[in-house]
């Protein structure tokens, strides 16, 4: 049964409002998007709509559809390479200007969660929004020892409107699951369960805030990026740092400036490979309105990372597969690539590892030999998850927001320096945390930091023998009492199988005798109940 059937009509009926179906030419469209183009023209709301030529019906629509649609909105905007630039013009206000609430409401929001009178809090409070998103907006504020801070206050009332979202984005997900191997392959349903988690962890602004401190921690002293210090938090309001930059997206402000664009890609570049291989925590949310580049010192500049809600990790097995993935792919080493995700576990038995390295060498190969300007990201990683499906291959869940994070540092990065080499950058710093993480004399050194919990762990280890040996003793005698039942189950049945097949015999004859000689039906019935009385006693 399809979910939230109500919600689903609101979605359409949005889109008819703001005639979505003239965004791109009909022609321009594939055949399958043009039958939905027609579906929602069939809406009542399109026929009398006067939203066909307004410029922003695109981010307006988002807007109202709620935060899932605002999210993708924000997705797409870092994608100049592949959306044409009059819709992406409404996407990128998607970043930092989405319909703000009523102050009211906000103040009101602020008091109770932080408990306490907002002149209590605040110096200075000031009204108008510096940037309002998906889950939250924030306010610009001064604390009573002259501290400049910003102020970010989670949205009511949109937790609902989430998990009915959610709740039809799992209906989808299922079915999908049900016709096509490639979301088989993918893990789409727990992929979706994992982002639903991902969201609505966003809603607690306490998480956010120790994300931030963190990440503020594992930056400390860096040269490459500066991390906002955290006032105050809670539930639905966090009290940080006000910090002075501007957007990724600015080139222009850099070019004024004197930046150097290249250094400032090759920056960015490295902190994102510190953050998966070095921290093992990354942020996974990387649009323009959540990484902002400082101006003070233009001649080194630094990136500043906000909004630290999504952030993404892997197990140390998927880091280091990861890590050699790339390294092969960077080397042009396509059977060793195959042999780094057959040891992953991600091929299934049978698999023609010959034709799969083929396949990836074809893909995946023109890659290396490119520079960012020429990369299709977003393209070359549909044709992996094509060859995923037709091989059959297993992509963890975990892994997908690694590559969702990929695929906005390659549109952050295209629009900074087209030019960058992104190849020649990161192999010697994969190298490196290869080597370092393969080295024995250091697994060495960890398993000897363990010895002390090994040999603590060691006293237990007579009792919890005498547990396993006790589990398997009552495992064994509960398979013996489990496998009794069964025979005897087994022999009732055979028993009333047996009885039954008596009983249908004498009835058949006893009729056929009835029917033959009707005289004899007393006799029949006298010789039944004698049969009756003697089923009972068997």
């Amino acid at each position: 049964m399809i979910p939230h059937v109500s919600r689903l009509l609101e979605l359409w009926r949005i889109a008819a409002h703001y005639r979505l179906d003239t965004l791109f030419p009909a022609e321009d469209l594939p055949e399958k998007a043009q039958r939905i183009m027609a579906i929602i023209r069939l809406h009542p709301a399109a026929w009398s709509s006067k939203e066909r030529h307004n410029p922003l019906k695109l981010k307006l629509a988002l807007e109202e559809m709620g935060p899932l649609a605002i999210k993708l909105g924000q997705l797409l905007s870092t994608r100049r390479d592949l959306i044409p630039p009059e819709v992406l013009s409404q996407l990128v206000l998607l970043q930092d200007r989405v319909k703000p609430y009523a102050v009211d409401v906000l103040k009101q929001r602020i008091q109770d969660s932080l408990k306490a009178d907002l002149n209590t809090l605040f110096a200075r409070f000031d009204e108008q929004p510096l940037a309002a998103a998906s889950v939250a907006q924030v306010h610009t504020a001064a604390l009573h020892d002259g501290r400049e801070v910003v102020v970010k206050v989670t949205r009511p009332d949109i937790r609902q409107q989430i998990l009915q979202d959610f709740e039809i984005l799992q209906w989808l997900g299922d079915k999908l699951e049900s016709r096509l191997e490639a979301a088989r392959a993918l893990h789409l349903s727990e992929i979706i369960q994992d982002y639903r988690q991902t969201i609505l962890n966003e809603l607690d602004l306490t998480l956010e805030a120790e994300n931030t401190r963190l990440m503020r921690h594992n930056f400390t002293g860096s040269s490459m990026m500066y991390v906002p210090e955290v006032y105050m938090d809670s539930k639905d309001v966090m009290v940080a740092e006000r910090i002075t930059g501007v957007p990724i997206s600015d080139t222009a402000t850099f070019d004024r400036l004197g930046m150097d664009r290249a250094d400032l890609a090759e920056k960015g570049l490295t902190i994102f490979f510190t953050q998966v291989f070095r921290d093992n925590f990354f942020h996974a949310d990387m649009h323009p309105g959540n990484v902002f580049v400082e101006t003070l010192n233009p001649s080194n500049p630094r990136y500043i990372a906000l909004d630290c809600a999504i952030m993404g990790e892997l197990s140390k097995q998927d880091q280091m597969t990861v890590a050699r993935m790339l390294l092969a792919v960077m080397n042009s080493n396509f059977m060793q690539l195959i042999q780094i995700v057959h040891q992953a576990g991600w091929i299934p038995p049978g698999t023609d590892q010959d034709a799969l390295a083929r396949e990836m060498r074809r893909t995946v190969g023109p890659m290396v030999s490119k520079p960012m300007d020429q990369l299709d990201f977003a393209g070359i990683l549909l044709q992996v998850m094509d060859i995923a499906r037709r091989f059959r291959l297993e992509i963890p869940p975990q892994l997908m927001l690694l590559l969702k994070t990929l695929v906005h540092v390659e549109g952050l990065g295209t629009d900074l320096y087209p030019q960058l080499d992104i190849w020649k950058l990161a192999k010697p710093i994969l190298t490196e945390w290869v080597k370092a993480n393969m080295n024995p004399i250091k697994n060495i050194k960890e398993i000897g930091q363990q010895i002390p919990d090994l040999l603590l762990g060691a006293q237990d280890l007579p009792s919890l023998m005498i547990d396993s040996l006790n589990g398997l003793k009552n495992q064994s005698a509960w398979q013996e009492r489990q496998l009794r039942e069964m025979q005897n189950l087994r022999l009732q049945m055979q028993q009333q199988q047996r009885r039954s097949w008596i009983f249908a015999s004498i009835m058949a004859i006893l009729l056929a005798i009835a029917i033959i000689a009707p005289w004899y039906v007393s006799v029949v019935l006298l010789v039944l109940s004698g049969l009756l009385a003697l089923w009972r006693l068997a």
